[in-house]
């Protein structure tokens, strides 16, 4: 008899477990793969080793060496992907389910390390701006900081997505500079350990920044401090029971929670079954049903059509799903697997008998339901499963329970007005499809629903080419919903990150505010020397180095000279009696005349240490510029970023964002922007 491992946690550093408890079986024949441990983590000190070294590590590094960090392990993990698929298959996925899974979440960990490059600066201090004068004289101040918590973050995952469902909380809470303790669902946790045991072999995570649970929770919830933050995925009645733990309550402890909900799909009146639409609509709600054999939090569980047409979606659907091969994922031709464990088949076996208390069986196991494979009989198969609802309006049946695998039940409407109503009887969900081919019929649908969805997926024949589909959530969309879709958010590109983060306002004088938030503020001191800012090194360059450029007055001949050469003969700029009629009563210079005319005001010409102006941020344009009129322009070192790159050459470089603003001869602002630039850093001695 070959050696079945136990599976062991990670805590404070080490691998905890030697004694084998509860068996874990493969979903494809039921021939036991492992056991959980049956030591129990030492919880308090799995905390203590987080808060004090995890918290400390993670701070040694700023938000982008974090990002660098991130885009480290995604890479690691994709080389290593191949023995991740090895062990996906045994919970009954197919390459395609575990692509979503392992790519996927490898792809998670890339998309946050690029955002955290792109948008958070270098440092623990985000500065959610703009500062906003609070006296007559911009002396006094306020604004908002972002900061690391200095608390742990507990997430506690679903069986059906043990490596993905891991990564988008983890790599979120990494980059906010916050440690993580992940408890995977027990079913399929020899995945989730799999895939930490990389992590940890990779050498790449700081010490104490992820701590890995095999089995129960223990105490760990009861020992939290008002700094942590709770994340749930699962059954929206496991959220309710673990958010009104006394102790999170106590302490004001974040609970965020993205819990299964009951999905829909809508097909719109306007679509007949001669149009693409609706065949995209049958496709949508047949893969929904059997990607990770339905068991996803996005999976429509509701496909409300117009009554006149359910006969033909019926016939439709059943069509396509009979076509679908069930089996063991390793036999060619198989497109469908198993549920994750047997007492997950038990568990949707009841929960369809309940469901046809009032719904008429269209599709199911009776329909020669015979999965393909070596010992499958003792797997965890189940059939594809379509329902009608007999009555839409019900109390119970698909708007209060749900089968959470390859199950959808098929509701009727008469106007569109009835399909929204339906929607909202599933009493919030995480996303719902609409197919329409109609703009009208969305501008009318979506805003209804959206109070009580929280991402709407609209679907027609252009947006069928490039679409990522109803049930996949990305990283620079919100994923999560309210009410019985558990009121949470996560993902959503930089605000996943911010979950993490404490917001404070802060208020003081301009100077102050700079300190603190390391991004210059007008109003601040500035630093003025001999040296043209542009030819300083970014190490060199600090925050408030200042330019006072000298004067420029602007003739006619700058307009006609600027028309002629860009093409812009706008009458504001060239026909005296229309400019005298408008609001400025006289003819003023071209905007981007003034964006020019100031960088020649402030560019320093010769070579140096600036590479390159890649863009423009937050330009305004203030005052008009009249013929006659004086401008002057003040370049500011706002913001520098440190993104560890390098210019083609091989040279090390940051980012400098610079402050500027135009003024004219009474000392009005006439032009207010940032300008980004790529700067050399100072070479280094050999």
């Amino acid at each position: 008899m070959s050696h079945v491992p136990t599976l062991q946690s990670f805590i404070a550093g080490r691998w905890i477990g030697q004694h084998g408890a509860q068996a874990l079986n493969s979903a494809i024949d039921g021939h036991l793969l492992a056991r959980t441990h049956e030591e129990r983590p030492d919880f308090a000190e799995a905390l203590e080793h987080a808060r004090r070294q995890g918290i400390a590590e993670l701070m040694a590094m700023d938000f982008q060496q974090r990002a660098a960090r991130l885009k480290a392990l995604g890479k690691y993990l994709s080389e290593r992907k191949e023995q991740l698929y090895a062990i996906s298959h045994h919970s009954g996925a197919t390459r395609a389910d575990s692509w979503i899974d392992i790519e996927g979440g490898a792809g998670t960990l890339f998309a946050y390390a690029s955002l955290g490059a792109r948008e958070l600066p270098s440092g623990n201090v985000v500065h959610e701006g703009p500062a906003i004068p609070l006296g007559k004289t911009n002396k006094f101040a306020g604004s908002h900081i972002l900061v690391p918590r200095g608390g742990v973050a507990v997430h506690i995952n679903a069986f059906n997505f043990p490596i993905w469902g891991m990564l988008e909380k983890f790599a979120p809470s990494f980059l906010a500079g916050m440690p993580c303790i992940v408890k995977p669902a027990t079913a399929t946790s020899y995945i989730t350990e799999a895939a930490v045991r990389l992590m940890h072999e990779s050498g790449l995570l700081p010490a104490g920044s992820l701590q890995l649970i095999i089995g129960g929770t223990g105490d760990l919830l009861d020992r939290l401090q008002g700094q942590d933050v709770v994340t749930f995925t699962g059954s929206a009645d496991t959220a309710a029971k673990l958010r009104v733990n006394v102790n999170l309550v106590r302490h004001s402890v974040p609970f965020n929670a993205e819990a299964d909900s009951l999905n829909c799909a809508i097909l719109a009146p306007d679509v007949t079954p001669d149009d693409e639409e609706f065949d995209l609509f049958v496709k949508e709600v047949a893969r929904e049903m059997t990607v990770k054999a339905g068991q996803k939090c996005t999976a429509i569980r509701r496909a409300i059509v117009p009554a006149r047409h359910i006969d033909a979606v019926a016939e439709r659907l059943r069509a396509r799903l009979a076509k679908v091969v069930v089996g063991d994922p390793s036999v060619e031709g198989v497109r469908m697997g198993a549920l994750a464990s047997h007492a997950q088949q038990a568990d949707v076996a009841a929960r369809v008998e309940a469901l046809l208390a009032g719904s008429d069986l269209l599709l199911g196991a009776r329909d020669g339901f015979a999965p393909l494979g070596e010992g499958v009989a003792e797997g965890a198969f189940f059939a594809p499963t379509l329902l009608r609802a007999r009555d839409p309006h019900a109390e119970g049946g698909a708007h209060d329970i749900e089968a959470f695998g390859p199950v959808s039940t098929l509701m009727a409407y008469d106007d569109i007005d009835e399909a929204v109503a339906l929607a909202a009887r599933g009493k919030g969900s995480l996303v719902a499809t609409l197919v329409s081919k109609e703009p009208k019929v969305a501008a009318k649908v979506v805003p209804a629903m959206a109070a009580l969805h929280g991402r709407l997926h609209i679907l027609d024949r252009v947006a069928a080419t490039e679409s990522t589909g109803h049930g996949s959530p990305l990283p620079v969309l919100k994923h999560g919903g309210p009410g019985r879709a558990g009121g949470g958010e996560e993902l959503g590109g930089l605000r996943a990150v911010k979950h993490y983060l404490q917001r404070s306002a802060v208020q003081g004088s301009p100077s102050m505010l700079m300190a603190v938030t390391g991004e210059y503020l007008r109003g601040a001191e500035v630093y003025e020397t001999e040296v043209h800012p542009f030819r300083r090194h970014f190490d060199e360059l600090k925050i408030g180095e200042s330019l006072l450029t000298h004067r420029r007055t602007v003739t006619e001949a700058d307009l006609v000279n600027f028309g002629c050469l860009s093409g812009d003969h706008f009458y504001m700029h060239f026909d005296e009696l229309a400019a005298k009629e408008s609001q400025f009563g006289k003819r003023i210079a071209h905007g981007y005349f003034v964006l020019s005319a100031a960088a020649g005001l402030f560019v320093s010409p010769g070579v140096g240490p600036v590479l390159a102006n890649y863009g423009l941020d937050t330009l305004r344009f203030i005052n008009p510029v009249g013929i006659g009129d004086t401008i002057q322009a003040r370049l500011t070192c706002k913001r520098k970023i440190d993104q560890g790159k390098q210019s083609p050459k091989g040279e090390p470089q940051g980012v400098v964002a610079w402050d500027v603003e135009v003024t004219n001869q009474l000392g009005e602002l006439v032009a207010s922007y940032d300008i980004l630039t790529l700067v050399l850093k100072r070479p280094q001695a050999d």
